[in-house]
C-alpha cells in the first residue's frame, strides 16, 4: 500500500525509539531539509558537484539510479525533482534555493564537495572539465549538447529575472498612471525622466549583463567578457555613426524595421555600425568566441603571466572579432528571427496566437522557452515593440487559473501541504509572472493538469487571435500591428496588465485562459482515483490526531463523571455491562460487515504498520477465503482505485469505511483484479466490489490479507472489531456505536 504509506508516514505515523513513541514531525524538525536532500540524492559521497541557480539544485552524482526521487518529491520545502542526461539532477526549491544550497554545503559530510571542488568514482579531486566530460560521456547521442546549449541559454538570463522582474513592475505602474492620466506622456517632468532612467537603464545595459553571466557558464573572467560587450556601447564606438564628424561613415535605413545600419571605415575595413543596446544575440555569441579565445590563451601563455596578458590579448582580439564579425551577425539573426515572426502574427495570426500558448508548457520546463524570450527583447530593440508577450501571457494565466483550481480543492480537501504549495505558486504568478513554482511544484507531479490547461491555452489564444484581429494594436510609429503587442519586457502578471496594447483585449484573453483551467480543474480534479484517496486517507489521519489529542482530556473527565454518579452497590454490575457491551448485548448503532470470507485478525497482526498505528483508524485484517470481495456497507464509493486494490465508501449516516485488498498489491498495477464498480456509485452491502485472483497476489509475493477500517473512527463514541473468528462476507465484524 505504497500509495497511502507515502503519504501518511511523514506527519501521521509515530515512530518509536526505545520505549518512547517519538512523533515524525519532531523527527523531520530533527532532521534539516539539507540533510534529508542530500540522503535522497543517494548521500553525499554520490555527488560530484553542486551548484544553483534562481530556483534549483544542480546535481552532478556518481550514480544517478541511487536517487530516490520519490522521496524528493514528497519532500516539505521541495516543489521537484527532475533528472537530466547522463548523471545530472536538479531538485527544484523556489525562491529558498540559496539558504538551502549554504545549508546543504556547511553540512559535515560535504566538505570537499561543491561547485569548486569534485570527486571522482576513484575520490580522487576532478577539475570541472572533467566533470562535463564524464557527464558528456555517458550521455547518448546529441542529448548532452542540447542540454548544455539550452542551460548555457537559461543560465545567461536566470541571474537577472529579478531585475527584469523589478523593471517590468515599474514599466507596468508607469504606464497604468499614463492610461488613468495622472502622469502626462511626455518627458517634460524632470522627475518622471529619471524614473524612466531606473527601468531604462535596466534594458540599454542588458547586453552587458547578459555577457557577464555568459562568460562565468564557460569559466572565463566574467568582467572580461562584459567589458567586451562595453566596448559597443561606448559614447567613442557609437559617435561612429555621425556622418558629420566621420565623413567615411555611410548611413542608410531599413524601412521594415525603421532602424538606421551605418558602415564606418576602420583602418580601411568596413565595419557595421548598430545600437547594441537592449540586444542579447550579440552577447550569446561573443561569450563563445571569447571562450575559445581564452581557454586557447591559457595554454600557451605562461602561468607567471597569464593575469596580464590573457585578458589583453581577448580584448584586442575578441573585441576586435566583435565588432567587426560577431556583432553584426547577431543583429542580423535577431532582426531576420523578429521580422520572420512578425510576417507570420501579420499574415497568420490565428496561428501565431494559438499556437505560442499551447508551445510554452512544453517548452518552459525543459528550458526551451529561452530563445522565444530573447526573441522578445530582440523585437523590442529593433522594432521598437513586441508581439509575442501577449499570446505568452495567455499560457501563464491558463498555467495560473489551473494552481487557483488546485488551491480550492486543497481547501475543499484538507490538504494542508498542498494548499500551502499551490498558495505560494500562485501568489508568484499572479503578482510575479513566474510560472516555474506551479509548474515543478504541483503541475509536472499530476500530470492531469495538462490536459485541462491545454484546454485554457486554446481557448485563451482563439479569444485574443479572434479579437487582436478585430481590434489590432497601433504602435508609436503609427504602425498597425494584428495582435496584443508592448513595447517593454514584462513578465505577465496582474501588475502588467497595463503596458500591453489593446491592453482590454489582453485583460479579456488572459481572463478567459484562468478561468477555463480554473473551472475545468474544480470540476474534473486533477488527481487519479488514487492520487484523491492518498490526500483524503492524510487529512482523515491528521483530523483524528488532532481530535484525539483535543478529546482525550474530555472523555477522561466523561469517564470520571459516570462512576461519580453510579451507586457504589451497582458500579461493579455496571462495569461488567460495559464490557460485554451491554447486559442484554446492546445492539450497536451501526455495523461493518466483512467484504471477504475468511478469519479475522486484529490490524496489529496484519503486518503493515501503517494499519497497525490506526493513523486509517480502527479496523480489522481478514485472511480471505474466496476471492470475491464485495461491499461491507450501503453507501456512494467515493473511491475506486484503477488497480482495483482499495476502496472508500461512505454510508448516508456518515460511517467512511476503507476496504483495502492486500498489502502493496497497488504494484500488480491491477493484474488479477477485475474490478466491478466505479468511482461515485452507489453501492448496497453484499454488492461485488472486485474479484481477485489470490493465487496470482502470493506468486507475486505480496500478502493476501485484507484490510479494512473506519476512517472517521474519531467521530464515534466507540469502534469495536470482533477478531479470531471465521466468518463468510456479510457477517459482521465491527460494532459502532455513537
Amino acid at each position: 500500500m505504497p500509495y497511502l504509506r507515502s503519504f501518511l508516514l511523514p506527519e501521521a505515523v509515530p515512530r518509536r525509539v526505545g520505549n518512547v513513541v517519538v512523533e515524525r514531525k519532531e523527527i523531520e524538525m530533527a532532521d534539516s531539509l539539507a540533510s534529508q536532500i542530500i540522503a535522497a540524492i543517494g548521500g553525499a559521497e554520490n555527488v560530484r558537484s553542486l551548484t544553483h541557480c534562481a530556483t534549483r539544485l544542480r546535481f552532478e552524482l556518481v550514480d544517478a539510479s541511487k536517487v530516490d526521487q520519490n522521496a524528493l518529491e514528497h519532500m516539505k520545502g521541495v516543489l521537484g525533482a527532475v533528472p537530466q542526461s547522463g548523471d545530472r539532477f536538479q531538485v527544484v526549491i523556489g525562491g529558498a534555493v540559496a539558504s538551502v544550497y549554504d545549508s546543504i554545503m556547511h553540512l559535515p559530510e560535504m566538505a570537499g564537495n561543491g561547485s569548486g571542488g569534485t570527486r571522482s568514482d576513484a575520490g580522487k579531486t576532478m577539475s570541472d572539465a572533467d566533470v562535463k566530460a564524464a557527464a558528456r560521456s555517458k550521455a547518448r547521442g546529441k542529448v548532452a549538447w542540447v542540454d548544455s546549449f539550452f542551460e548555457y541559454l537559461a543560465d545567461s538570463f536566470r541571474p537577472i529575472i529579478g531585475v527584469l522582474l523589478g523593471a517590468s513592475i515599474i514599466i507596468a505602474l508607469v504606464n497604468l498612471l499614463i492610461s488613468l492620466n495622472v502622469i502626462p506622456n511626455d518627458e517634460a517632468s524632470a522627475g518622471w525622466v529619471f524614473i524612466k532612467a531606473i527601468w531604462k537603464g535596466v534594458f540599454y545595459f542588458l547586453p552587458i549583463m547578459v555577457a557577464y553571466n555568459a562568460a562565468k557558464k564557460l569559466k572565463v573572467d566574467p568582467w572580461l567578457g562584459g567589458s567586451i560587450m562595453a566596448i559597443l556601447m561606448t559614447p567613442q564606438f557609437t559617435s561612429l555613426m555621425d556622418t558629420k564628424t566621420f565623413s567615411s561613415t555611410v548611413c542608410t535605413e531599413n524601412a521594415a524595421l525603421g532602424t538606421t545600419s551605418c558602415t564606418a571605415n576602420i583602418f580601411g575595413l568596413p565595419m557595421q555600425l548598430s545600437d547594441y543596446s537592449g540586444n542579447v544575440f550579440v552577447p550569446l555569441m561573443m561569450a563563445a568566441v571569447l571562450a575559445l579565445v581564452y581557454h586557447g590563451l591559457k595554454k600557451i601563455i605562461p602561468d607567471s603571466v597569464q593575469l596580464v596578458f590573457v585578458p589583453f590579448f581577448s580584448l584586442v582580439i575578441v573585441g576586435a572579432l566583435t565588432a567587426f564579425i560577431v556583432g553584426p551577425i547577431g543583429v542580423w539573426a535577431g532582426n531576420a528571427l523578429g521580422v520572420g515572426l512578425a510576417w507570420l502574427n501579420g499574415h497568420a495570426p490565428f496561428v501565431f496566437a494559438i499556437i505560442i500558448p499551447l508551445l510554452y508548457p512544453f517548452l518552459v520546463p525543459l528550458g526551451l522557452h529561452w530563445p522565444l524570450n530573447a526573441l522578445m527583447l530582440m523585437n523590442i530593440q529593433s522594432m521598437g515593440y513586441d508581439f509575442i508577450q501577449g499570446p505568452m501571457g495567455v499560457w501563464n494565466f491558463a498555467c495560473f487559473g489551473a494552481t487557483a483550481g488546485v488551491l480550492f480543492l486543497s481547501i475543499r480537501d484538507k490538504d494542508a501541504d498542498m494548499r500551502q504549495t499551490s498558495l505560494g505558486a500562485l501568489a508568484a504568478g499572479l503578482l510575479g509572472g513566474v510560472s516555474e513554482p506551479s509548474l515543478y511544484g504541483i503541475h509536472l507531479r499530476y500530470k492531469l493538469i495538462y490536459k485541462r490547461m491545454l484546454v485554457g491555452c486554446g481557448l485563451g489564444g482563439v479569444v485574443i487571435a479572434v479579437l487582436g484581429w478585430l481590434f489590432p494594436s497601433v504602435t508609436a510609429a503609427g504602425q498597425t500591428v494584428r495582435g496584443v503587442t508592448t513595447t517593454a519586457f514584462a513578465f505577465t502578471s496582474l501588475l502588467t496588465i497595463p503596458v500591453f496594447d489593446q491592453m482590454w483585449v489582453y485583460a479579456v484573453s488572459i481572463a478567459v485562459s484562468f478561468l477555463t483551467s480554473f473551472i475545468l480543474i474544480i470540476l474534473f480534479d486533477y488527481r487519479t482515483p488514487e492520487q484523491k484517496a492518498e490526500v483524503l486517507a492524510r487529512a482523515a489521519a491528521n483530523g483524528r490526531s488532532i481530535e484525539a489529542s483535543e478529546g482525550s482530556d474530555k472523555t477522561s473527565e466523561a469517564k470520571e463523571t459516570v462512576v461519580e454518579t453510579v451507586p457504589a452497590d451497582i458500579a461493579p454490575a455496571a462495569a461488567e455491562e460495559t464490557a460485554d457491551g451491554g447486559k442484554d448485548g446492546a445492539a450497536a448503532d451501526a455495523v461493518v460487515s466483512a467484504p471477504v470470507a475468511g478469519h479475522v485478525i486484529a490490524l496489529d497482526d496484519t503486518g503493515d504498520p501503517v494499519f497497525a498505528s490506526r493513523a486509517l483508524g480502527e479496523g480489522v485484517g481478514i485472511q480471505p477465503a474466496d476471492g470475491l470481495v464485495v461491499a461491507p456497507v450501503s453507501g456512494v464509493l467515493q473511491t475506486v482505485a484503477e488497480t482495483g486494490h482499495a476502496f472508500g465508501l461512505k454510508t448516508d449516516d456518515g460511517v467512511e469505511v476503507l476496504v483495502h485488498v492486500g498489502i502493496d498489491t497497488v504494484k500488480m498495477n491491477g493484474e488479477g483484479f477485475d474490478v466491478k464498480v466505479k468511482a461515485n456509485e452507489r453501492v448496497n452491502a453484499g454488492d461485488p466490489l472486485v474479484a481477485v485472483d489470490f493465487d496470482k497476489v502470493k506468486e507475486a509475493g505480496y500478502s493476501t490479507t485484507t484490510l479494512m477500517t473506519v476512517l472517521n473512527t474519531v467521530a464515534f463514541a466507540e469502534v469495536a472489531p470482533k477478531t479470531g473468528i471465521d466468518v463468510k462476507a456479510g457477517d459482521a465484524v465491527i460494532d459502532i456505536r455513537r
